[in-house]
C-alpha cells in the first residue's frame, strides 16, 4: 500500500510494479481470506485507472471481510468512475458506517459535490478535518476544502484552505497546485507561476504542467508554456508506450494543443472504459474540436445528468452549443462564468467574448 500511494503521487509507473509483486506474493502465500492484499489490489488497479479489475478486487475484499471499511472505498471509487452512481453512493455509506474518518468522510463529500450540493460536501469535509489525527489527513482535508472554494468561485478562501494545508504539509504538490489556482484567479500572476512551478519540481503530473503552461499562455509566456507543453507530450509517449488508458488531462490537452483526431481517439476509449462524468465532458470537447458537434453534445448533456456545479462542463457545453446554433448556448456560457468567473486561464476569456458575440447578435 505504501508502494500504490507513492506511485500516486509521484507518477512513478515503476512503484506499482513494487507494490503487485509484493501483493500478489501476500496472496500466494495466504490466498483465501487476505482481504488486506485484496483491498490494496483493488487500490492499485483504481491508481492504473483499470476500474474493472479494481471492482473485482474490492468485491472480493469485501466478501472476505464485511466490516473491511477500505474494500468499502475500493468499491465506491470504482462505481464513481464507471458511472454506477447510485451504486457508489450506497457503498460510500457503508464505508461511513463502518468507520467515519478523513477518508470516508471525503467521499461522502464528494458525492454531494456530484450531485451540485457544494454546502453539503463542504460540511462533509469540515467533518473531515475535525477527525483529522495526523498532518497528512490535515492537510488532505484542507485541499479538497480548496478545491470546493475555487469551484464555487472563492478565491479567497480557496487561498486561505491551500496555505493552511501547507502549514501541515510543507512543500506538497497538491496544495501548491491549488494554491497556484488560487492566486490565479485573484491576478497574483507571479505567485500563481511560482507555486505551479514548485508543484512540478515536486512531481511533473500532467495536470501541474498543463496549469503552468496555460498559465504562462494566458500571460504571453508563449515560450514558457511551449516548454510545458513537450514535456506533457514525452509524457504521453510513454503512457501510449506502455498502454495505460488515458486520462481526463491527456485527453483535454491533445484537444486543445496537439491533435484533435488523437484527441477523439482518445475520448472514445477512455469513455468506453470509464464513462465517468469527467470523460464524459473530455469526449465531449474533442468531438467538439474536431467539428462532430451533435455528436459532441450527447456526452456533454451525460456530463451534467448529476447535477454537477462545473463551470468547465458548462463552457464547454456552451461552446457546443454555440456552435451548433443553439440558443441555450447563453445560458450555458452565463452559467459556467456565475459559477467561477476564473475556472480557467485560457477558457474563461473565451466565454466571455462568446457572450459579447451572443449579445451583439441578438
Amino acid at each position: 500500500m505504501a508502494y500504490v500511494q507513492q506511485g500516486r503521487t509521484t507518477a512513478d509507473p515503476a512503484l506499482y510494479a513494487k507494490a503487485e509483486s509484493a501483493l500478489r506474493r501476500s496472496i500466494k502465500i495466504q490466498p483465501s481470506d487476505n482481504y488486506q492484499a485484496e483491498t490494496a489490489m483493488g487500490a492499485l488497479a483504481a491508481a492504473r485507472h483499470d476500474f474493472r479489475t479494481a471492482l473485482t478486487w474490492g468485491r472480493r475484499a469485501a466478501a472476505s471481510n464485511p466490516s473491511n471499511a477500505a474494500a468499502q472505498g475500493v468499491l465506491a471509487d470504482a462505481y464513481t468512475q464507471l458511472g454506477r452512481y447510485e451504486e457508489s453512493y450506497r457503498a460510500v455509506q457503508r464505508m461511513t458506517d463502518l468507520r467515519p474518518d478523513v477518508s470516508s468522510l471525503a467521499r461522502a463529500s464528494y458525492t454531494w459535490e456530484l450531485r451540485g450540493d457544494i454546502a453539503q460536501a463542504r460540511t462533509l469535509m469540515k467533518r473531515a478535518l475535525d477527525s483529522a489525527a495526523t498532518p497528512a489527513d490535515r492537510a488532505f482535508a484542507r485541499l479538497h476544502l480548496a478545491t470546493l472554494a475555487q469551484e464555487a468561485g472563492d478565491a479567497r478562501t480557496a487561498l486561505r484552505e491551500a496555505q493552511d494545508g501547507l502549514r501541515a504539509a510543507p512543500g506538497d504538490a497538491p496544495l501548491l497546485e491549488a494554491r497556484a489556482r488560487a492566486h490565479a484567479a485573484l491576478g497574483h500572476n507571479r505567485q500563481a507561476v511560482a507555486d505551479y512551478a514548485a508543484a512540478v519540481e515536486t512531481v511533473p503530473l500532467p495536470q501541474y504542467l498543463i496549469g503552468l503552461g496555460e498559465l504562462q499562455e494566458s500571460l504571453g509566456n508563449t515560450k514558457e508554456a511551449r516548454k510545458q507543453y513537450e514535456v506533457l507530450r514525452a509524457h504521453e509517449q510513454v503512457r501510449r508506450a506502455s498502454g495505460e488508458p488515458p486520462d481526463v488531462d491527456a485527453i483535454l490537452f491533445e484537444a486543445d494543443h496537439g491533435s484533435v483526431e488523437r484527441a477523439v481517439t482518445m475520448g472514445r476509449t477512455a469513455v468506453r472504459d470509464r464513462p465517468f462524468i469527467a470523460v464524459q465532458d473530455a469526449c465531449a470537447w474533442a468531438l467538439h474540436r474536431a467539428g462532430r458537434n451533435e455528436e459532441a453534445l450527447a456526452y456533454a448533456d451525460r456530463a451534467l445528468a448529476l447535477g454537477t456545479r462545473s463551470a468547465l462542463f458548462h463552457y464547454h457545453r456552451g461552446m457546443i452549443r454555440l456552435a451548433l446554433e443553439d440558443p441555450a448556448a447563453r445560458e450555458d456560457l452565463e452559467r459556467a462564468l456565475a459559477i467561477d468567473p476564473h475556472f480557467h486561464p485560457l477558457h474563461a476569456p473565451r466565454a466571455r467574448a462568446a457572450l459579447s458575440r451572443i449579445e451583439s447578435a441578438s
